[in-house]
């Protein structure tokens, strides 16, 4: 493979546009380069969250979760091409219910918290959230590939069970909502 970023310091943004790969120039706040800067920082939360003591299933989904969300980034960035399949809202969505089977049901809302792991989780979840939005927002200016936010909806109800789950390590618990307090 050839060097993909030969040359990091190009300076051809540095009047508010950035290139796609496509070639096409389009200002940094375009919704587009919003939803993929946001796809970029919710990879990256989830590579701190990565760094922490996780069972080996939450490890695996999480890691496949980054690869795919590399490649929705791709798709933002090569608007017409798709990456992201039904397949992987499938995966997700058995991950989602192989961990909810050993989770108590709900009785109350869950603050995030819990131990580290799981706050790093629940901010995986909210930053997921906000790239979802953000992906609805460009399908209604320019239509995406339909499984592109339906991803982001399935990754933060994955992550929500998941820091359901982390927050139960180590004889841990979830924290809940006291409407009292």
């Amino acid at each position: 493979m050839g060097h993909r970023l030969s040359k990091i310091v190009t300076r051809t943004g540095d009047q508010g546009s950035t290139g796609l790969a496509t070639g096409d120039r389009i200002p940094k706040f375009d919704a587009r380069m919003q939803a993929i800067g946001e796809t970029d920082e919710l990879n990256s939360v989830i590579g701190v969250l990565l760094t922490h003591a996780l069972p080996e299933a939450v490890r695996s989904t999480l890691s496949r979760a980054q690869h795919t969300l590399f490649n929705l980034g791709g798709e933002l960035s090569m608007p017409g091409t798709v990456f992201v399949k039904e397949d992987d809202i499938v995966r997700l969505e058995e991950a989602v219910e192989a961990l909810n089977e050993s989770l108590p049901p709900l009785k109350e809302f869950v603050l995030p918290g819990g131990n580290p792991p799981a706050a790093a989780c629940h901010v995986a979840r909210a930053v997921t959230r906000r790239v979802e939005r953000r992906l609805w927002e460009l399908n209604e200016r320019e239509p995406l590939n339909p499984f592109t936010p339906r991803y982001a909806n399935r990754l933060s109800d994955y992550l929500f069970v998941a820091a359901r789950t982390l927050a139960r390590l180590d004889g841990g618990q979830e924290v809940t909502w006291n409407k009292q307090a």
